[in-house]
């Protein structure tokens, strides 16, 4: 969609960053070595689950969007799909609110991630990424991993943020920061907060809050939900049930 070329193409900001990246790097690039560096690696190789885990997934997706300069807002309700090779797809089933919303802000977001999952975003790994270990904290009762990350170059779709990681599993619960280098002319700043949640051992996102400083139309925010996550071809088993099921539980 030519739409897309002249904005943001700010799924860079809020889309899934694929794992099926490998290279082993230097142990100071983790922090502390050792135990630190052993986390990275589960992480790593945990993520190449989540990723595996996703393709042939469908799930519901509401993204709320809204021009606080412009006094204008938009609630796009779809079906989003990822095929069995990662290729990204969305159904729009029903729109309500600003006409300049749907086209300017939503449509470009559906645009932008479909191109994305061509490759265009560098996933979170030590390849692009050095790691620095923050620590563990607790939260909602978890364990969890915390580190700062910083992109080796400045890249479009890399950013410099947080990444939290389950102590049980090294799946992703939250990735949140600044973009290091703006993909258009028409943007000043790009900012995010991607959540997750765990279900049967593998991170499935849960909530994305992405905001943009646009020189055009003043800042955007988006809101996306992310629910009721399903095999593509099942009408009435949910992922988690089907999986139960499946191992006897």
């Amino acid at each position: 969609m030519s739409i897309a070329r002249h904005f943001v193409p700010w799924i860079l900001i809020l889309s899934l960053h694929a794992a099926n990246v490998p290279a082993h790097m230097a142990m100071d690039d983790y922090g502390e070595g050792g135990v630190t560096d052993e986390i990275v690696d589960k992480y790593v190789a945990a993520s190449r689950t989540q990723q595996e885990w996703l393709r042939g997934v469908q799930m519901d997706v509401d993204i709320a969007a809204e021009l606080p300069k412009m006094k204008k807002t938009g609630r796009l309700h779809a079906l989003r799909q990822i095929s069995k090779i990662g290729r990204i797809t969305y159904d729009a089933i029903r729109f309500e609110g600003d006409n300049t919303i749907k086209k300017e802000v939503i449509a470009r977001y559906l645009s932008a991630e479909t191109e994305a999952d061509k490759g265009s975003a560098p996933p979170i790994t030590p390849e692009f990424y050095k790691f620095k270990y923050r620590g563990q904290v607790e939260r909602e009762g978890k364990q969890i991993h915390l580190f700062q990350v910083t992109p080796r170059k400045k890249r479009v779709g890399t950013f410099k943020g947080d990444l939290w990681l389950d102590k049980e599993t090294c799946q992703p619960l939250r990735e949140a920061g600044r973009m290091v280098k703006n993909p258009s002319v028409f943007v000043r700043q790009m900012e995010f907060v991607r959540t997750y949640e765990i279900r049967n051992g593998v991170a499935i996102p849960k909530h994305t809050t992405g905001t943009v400083d646009t020189r055009l139309w003043g800042k955007a925010e988006v809101n996306i939900d992310f629910s009721n996550f399903n095999r593509i071809g099942m009408d009435t088993e949910t992922v988690a049930d089907a999986e139960e099921s499946g191992s006897g539980k």
